[in-house]
């Protein structure tokens, strides 16, 4: 996935995407990327995948952070414009790569990673 991502206010995240929460859960931050959007909870990681041609089609990947065993960040290059999140599941040999552009802080999301893995 490529292109620019933005953040997403919390509060409008719970608004769009609270029916995914379960009782009593928090959106601490959020992502939007050009179609797809990942927010950051107080319990788990949710990737939000629209598909098809009119994204009508929505995958929900819910994400524990038990369950995530590394993760990598490489910053935006003088030719490669955009940053990179890689997260390593355990069980799974690929990592779920996403790339932001210059409108995020990669260290902000990697900050916010580690605080939530490493609890």
């Amino acid at each position: 996935m490529m292109g620019n991502a933005s953040s997403i206010d919390p509060r409008a995240a719970t608004q769009e995407f609270g029916r995914l929460l379960a009782q009593g859960e928090e959106v601490h931050a959020g992502y939007q990327l050009i179609r797809d959007s990942f927010l950051f909870t107080d319990r788990r990681l949710i990737l939000i995948d629209k598909q098809g041609m009119t994204g009508r089609k929505v995958e929900y990947h819910s994400i524990p952070y038990r369950s995530i065993t590394h993760f990598s960040v490489e910053t935006a290059g003088t030719f490669d414009l955009d940053a990179e999140l890689k997260i390593w599941l355990s069980g799974t040999a690929e990592p779920i790569a996403r790339q932001f552009g210059k409108g995020v802080d990669v260290y902000e999301v990697q900050a916010l990673l580690a605080a939530f893995v490493a609890r």
